[in-house]
């Protein structure tokens, strides 16, 4: 061996020395382990247009740590994702499944919501209730047509669809019949509907109690 390729003994003795240890870094109390740690819950939401699902929807998603929810809107995969009419023969039913056996394989709380109507949706649905890992909450929001076309008026949207339009897609009181189905009528205030839903998911065994929030919308 060449002298200038022997190792340095002081280098030796040097990196033989123990190091500084090092500390695993604490778990985040809102990360995705702490979020996911109960069961998975199957949270169905329906109702007419303007009945407040897809708002409830978010602001439960809101209420709880980031990555715990994840909210399926019949409304988003039919017109964006697939960008097609609803028909008897769409495949957004099985999409909506799909998408929702997914959420709770990853040990997320999968919220559906939507319209959907019972003569095309309530087959697919009534197979997640059955097939569900965990607890199954079945909601439909009932509001009036007349209660339907006032909150309809006041939307943005209001002035692309018309009061005609939003009339002829009304379904009344369109639930399913599954077994523990809640009806939440329009007496109710959107805070009371949302914060029912939280109790039923905590009594549930779905998430903890203490951890939940305001629920308030926000751009981020």
């Amino acid at each position: 061996m060449h002298p200038a390729d022997a190792p340095d003994p002081a280098c030796a003795a040097r990196d033989a020395l123990p190091g500084p240890r090092r500390r695993a870094p604490a778990p985040d109390p809102d990360g995705p382990d702490r979020a996911r740690a109960h069961r998975p819950a199957l949270v169905i939401l329906r109702g007419n247009s303007a009945s407040g699902k897809s708002t409830i929807a978010r602001r439960l998603q809101r209420s709880l740590p980031r990555g715990t929810v994840a909210v399926i809107g019949q409304d988003h995969l039919r017109r964006e994702l697939l960008w097609a009419r609803e028909s008897e023969t769409s495949d957004t039913p099985g999409l909506i499944a799909t998408v929702a056996r997914y959420c709770l394989a990853a040990g997320r709380i999968a919220v559906v919501e939507g319209i959907l109507g019972r003569e095309w949706y309530g087959p697919m649905l009534a197979a997640l209730v059955r097939e569900a890992p965990g607890p199954a909450l079945v909601y439909y929001l009932d509001v009036s047509l007349e209660e339907t076309l006032r909150r309809h008026a006041g939307k943005p949207i209001a002035g692309e669809v018309s009061a005609a339009d939003v009339a002829s897609w009304y379904r009344e009181h369109d639930v399913l019949d599954l077994p523990g189905e809640t009806v939440l009528d329009e007496g109710l205030s959107e805070d009371a509907q949302v914060e029912r839903i939280l109790a039923d998911l905590a009594a549930a065994g779905a998430i903890d109690p203490q951890r939940t929030g305001s629920g308030a919308l926000t751009s981020e």
